[in-house]
């Protein structure tokens, strides 16, 4: 991702472990999710849950892009940033109950991903504008985790019961302007082909429907044998439908896309040190431990996701070893070397010592956002932005232990 004269000049200047992100990346994703293509008309809504800091929102506003939120916090906190409601769509499993006001003036827009979300907005506000979220039947992922269509997946109304929403919109005077759909994280033209056809019939029934939003879903291959979503290949398919759309009923919808992996993924890197070197003799393995674990990243743990790592030796040296990589945390499942079994995959790696730095690569999206925070009770790190002119811009400052307590309420028990 960065050179290593990089790594090593944010090392010199923060503690790790830490995150550095690439603010030239992130802008350049950004400009290659706006060139997506379309038929008549595009919004980007940039998907917080990948990375909310406002670092990322405020670069992808200036880029254009507008927000997918995914529950009624990350609303408000775009809000809270001086993001304007109008960019921000609300598209969540648990309906909005602490920050409900954040649709009184209109503005934000809602997406409901259930009968019962509808019924529910209808009653609160009625005859406003809402989207509906479809489960369309099928997916596409690598594993359940990251496949959010299908039989198995609870998000969204599902596509044998559309027919139900009619009725529960004339009750409440709800005007449908969205279909929205969500596959998961697939890289197959042919699928992304397949839902777009099915989507588009769902929105021609809707008189009123003047949008049709895809989601994300666009995968990102942080290793070398992974591939990457062609934007292009994946878009002019889908703009076909668009047109297909078009010619046969004069429709012309506006297309939303909703990258987060995308823009984020290979933007960011946990940059950690070698704390130790174990082994477990001649038919063990070499354990290189890092710094930082799944308090930090938790994707290897959860999806035995792999991550590019590189180990920065303080002396220069050619020499090779495998190791299995883990984390800091006491648990056995901390380990950043696994492969999709489950089974311990060692990486051949640069021959390391204790204190030499270990990059983990490909972790700008889901990793600060989704980790186990605190666990152990170890606190959150550093999070950089590293610029053009390799100005270090510090976005999130670590915590200390007196930060976690803060918020606890000691008493005295008897």
């Amino acid at each position: 991702m960065l050179t290593e004269e990089q790594y090593r000049l944010a090392a010199s200047h923060f503690e790790t472990p830490f995150y550095l992100y690439d603010r030239s990346a992130i802008e350049q994703a950004c400009k290659d999710v706006m060139n997506f293509p379309n038929a008549f008309g595009l919004t980007v809504r940039y998907a917080l849950k990948a990375n909310p800091l406002t670092a990322f929102l405020k670069i992808a506003e200036n880029a254009g892009l507008h927000f997918d939120a995914s529950s009624e916090y990350e609303a408000y906190r775009c809000l809270q940033v001086g993001i304007p409601g109008e960019k921000i769509q609300l598209t969540a499993q648990q309906f909005p109950k602490k920050h409900l006001n954040i649709f009184e003036d209109g503005k934000v827009r809602f997406n409901a991903c259930s009968l019962h979300q509808l019924e529910q907005f209808g009653k609160h506000f009625p005859g406003r504008e809402v989207s509906i979220r479809i489960n369309p039947g099928v997916g596409s992922g690598g594993n359940r985790q990251t496949n959010v269509g299908g039989p198995s997946s609870s998000f969204g109304i599902w596509h044998e019961q559309v027919d139900q929403v009619p009725a529960i919109a004339e009750k409440y005077d709800l005007k449908i302007t969205r279909i929205h759909t969500h596959i998961g994280s697939g890289t197959d033209p042919e699928v992304w082909k397949q839902v777009a056809c099915m989507s588009l019939d769902f929105a021609v029934k809707f008189d009123s429907v003047d949008t049709l939003n895809l989601g994300g879903g666009f995968k990102v291959g942080r290793m070398s044998d992974e591939k990457t979503t062609d934007l292009q290949e994946i878009g002019e398919v889908v703009k076909a439908e668009f047109i297909r759309i078009q010619k046969e009923t004069g429709r012309e919808l506006k297309l939303e896309i909703e990258p987060g992996t995308y823009i984020a993924a290979v933007a960011g890197a946990l940059v950690s040190e070698v704390d130790d070197l174990v082994d477990t003799g001649i038919d063990g393995f070499s354990f290189l431990k890092v710094n930082t674990g799944m308090d930090a990243i938790s994707r290897p743990a959860l999806y035995a996701s792999r991550h590019p790592m590189v180990v920065l030796p303080k002396d220069a040296t050619y020499e090779t070893k495998d190791y299995v990589v883990t984390g800091h945390c006491c648990e056995s499942g901390d380990i950043f070397t696994l492969d999709e079994d489950d089974v311990l995959a060692p990486r051949t790696l640069t021959q390391a010592s204790i204190g030499d730095l270990v990059v983990i690569e490909g972790a700008g999206a889901y990793c600060s956002s989704m980790n186990l925070r605190n666990y152990n009770s170890f606190p959150a790190c550093n999070e950089v932005l590293i610029d053009d002119e390799n100005r270090l811009h510090l976005l999130r400052e670590t915590e200390t232990v007196e930060d976690m307590l803060a918020r606890e309420n000691i008493v005295d028990f008897i």
